[in-house]
């Protein structure tokens, strides 16, 4: 019974974390237009700085935890799926690293980059996500 209820927390937390990756990066989106040191500016920060501190950053910490302990306790170590999965997820945390330093460039108002890299880095977690339930759902190998 234990390990349903951290089955359950884990894919809670894969929701969160996945909601706030997907929404971070539209969110750089629109801050590309804001003028440096505007109001609205100000209030995008706030906006990055809030999602990524009380959503995406615990449950990306959360989804390590509990998917770490479903590995454990179901003993899929050397299963092929779970390695090509963990590389999916380790790249996905890359991303959220990405994320962090661009939130620090927008937070110091050094932003270079235009709104439409922000609308393509906004693809990468869909196309992991997609990558990642294949493997837990189909196993192919």
């Amino acid at each position: 019974m234990l390990y349903l209820w951290i089955k359950a927390l884990h894919v809670i937390s894969v929701i969160a974390w996945m909601a706030g990756m997907l929404y971070l990066p539209r969110l750089f989106v629109y801050h590309c237009d804001a003028p440096k040191g505007s109001i609205q500016s100000d209030t995008f920060k706030i906006m990055e700085c809030r999602l990524l501190k009380a959503i995406i950053n615990p449950a990306m910490v959360a989804t390590w935890v509990f998917g770490l302990i479903l590995i454990w306790q179901g003993g899929w170590y050397t299963d092929g799926w779970l390695h090509a999965k963990v590389l999916l997820v380790l790249i996905l945390s890359g991303v959220h690293g990405v994320y962090v330093r661009r939130l620090k460039d927008f937070a110091a108002d050094k932003n270079t980059r235009p709104a439409k890299y922000y609308r393509i880095l906004n693809e990468v977690p869909t196309v992991l996500m997609i990558g990642i339930v294949i493997l837990v759902i189909v196993k192919p190998f």
